[in-house]
């Protein structure tokens, strides 16, 4: 076989007008192989021969199992078919044969419409953050994106619970002045799964006159928007930043989010905030009524007078002691009542298994205290006690011996 050089000159030279006898003379090479470079129509290509490998035998059965089952591991694989060879050479033929057996699952591209839907995740910073008991923890950002103008809202949460989550979605809903017509989450377990919505979701979206969309698992395209934020967030927001509490990456986020929403997008070729009026004229309005969201609790107070939310204690003022008290708690602030009558108020606390005590509770307590243990007063005769020989003479029984 002639070289890619060697058939380049044949082709030039014949090209010129020298006859092929003298090409082949002059180059030193048969002149039939002149004429299969002249006749060929691309560069001469060395293929090496097929030989036989120790899998053949084998890829037949290979190919009917990854026909029923694309995603069997090759170790499984490699036992049905009974193969006593080397694992990394049947590896790497199965990963050679399982593109060809997987099937398609094609991703449509999506249109949406103003107004229509806002994306909704949970992004976790890669930085813990510093808390009320000097410890540090990765906490999770709820993020809404407006699918329409890609407009970003977002605020650091104490947890992922259900009664936070709702909390922060209504402060970034109340962010945006408006309702979008559906909230798409993926199966997070604070909203819901497999279809079914968690406690006091329903209530919300219906007081919202929104709706919740699941999306099914492996759907990624469907919140693709909003999860390409987070690794924005990641390369442009996170680094060189130092964060003392929640309160200031909230801070700090929502102030650069602000100009994070005045850059333009590639992929609309807009910015955000030119785009974010057109998305809240199609949203719906905010409900007239109040929400009723957050921790919510009714107990009796026992004589420890202190609460749980969440995972940390509160103290209650001792005089509520068993009476029952209503506990309400958002993402700020932890109330307790005793028939509408404020009894406690704490700022809440994100960090795990903390005790909050006011000292006038315990001040109460200890005053409660001495005056239980004190002992009661015999109160001195008022004058109206009665001879009980006067029943006996007025049943005639006066002078009755027993």
């Amino acid at each position: 076989m002639i070289s890619v050089e060697d058939w380049a000159l044949i082709r030039r030279l014949v090209a010129d007008g020298v006859p092929q006898r003298q090409v082949a003379r002059d180059l030193r090479i048969g002149r039939s192989t002149v004429a299969r470079a002249v006749a060929s129509d691309a560069p001469p290509k060395y293929e090496r021969k097929g030989t036989s490998t120790s899998f053949e035998p084998f890829e037949a059965r290979v190919r009917a199992l990854l026909e029923e089952h694309p995603e069997m591991p090759a170790t499984v694989i490699a036992e049905r078919v009974s193969w006593d060879g080397s694992i990394t050479w049947f590896r790497d033929n199965v990963r050679r044969l399982r593109p060809q057996h997987r099937r398609p699952d094609p991703a449509d591209r999506l249109i949406w419409a103003p107004g229509d839907a806002a994306q909704c995740d949970l992004w976790f910073p890669p930085q813990k953050i510093p808390l009320e008991d000097g410890t540090k923890s990765l906490l999770p950002v709820l993020v809404m994106t407006a699918a329409h103008s890609r407009f970003t809202v977002g605020r650091m949460l104490p947890t992922r619970r259900t009664e936070d989550l709702l909390l922060g979605s209504w402060d970034l809903i109340r962010q945006l002045g408006r309702v979008p017509r559906r909230l798409i989450w993926d199966n997070e377990s604070g909203i819901g799964r497999g279809g079914r919505l968690a406690e006091g979701v329903p209530a919300f979206t219906g007081t919202l006159a929104t709706r919740i969309v699941q999306l099914k698992p492996n759907d990624p395209e469907s919140k693709g928007i909003v999860e390409r934020r987070n690794g924005f967030f990641e390369t442009s927001f996170m680094p060189g930043r130092q964060f003392a509490s929640p309160a200031d990456f909230n801070a700090q986020f929502t102030d650069w989010l602000q100009h994070a929403n005045s850059r333009m997008v590639r992929t609309i070729k807009a910015r955000p905030v030119d785009l974010i009026g057109a998305d809240r004229a199609d949203m719906l309005p905010l409900p007239p009524v109040v929400l009723h969201l957050g921790w919510r609790n009714q107990l009796r107070l026992g004589r420890d007078y202190y609460v749980r939310v969440d995972t940390s204690d509160y103290s209650v003022n001792p005089t509520a002691i068993g009476r029952t008290v209503d506990v309400t708690a958002d993402l700020d602030r932890v109330r307790v009542r005793l028939d509408g009558r404020a009894v406690a108020e704490h700022d809440r606390v994100w960090a795990r298994g903390m005790t909050i005590t006011d000292p006038n509770h315990v001040e109460e307590a200890a005053r409660l205290r001495r005056q239980f243990q004190q002992p009661r007063s015999v109160p001195a005769s008022d004058g109206l006690a009665r001879d009980l020989a006067d029943y006996d003479r007025a049943f005639g029984l006066d002078g009755v011996s027993a």
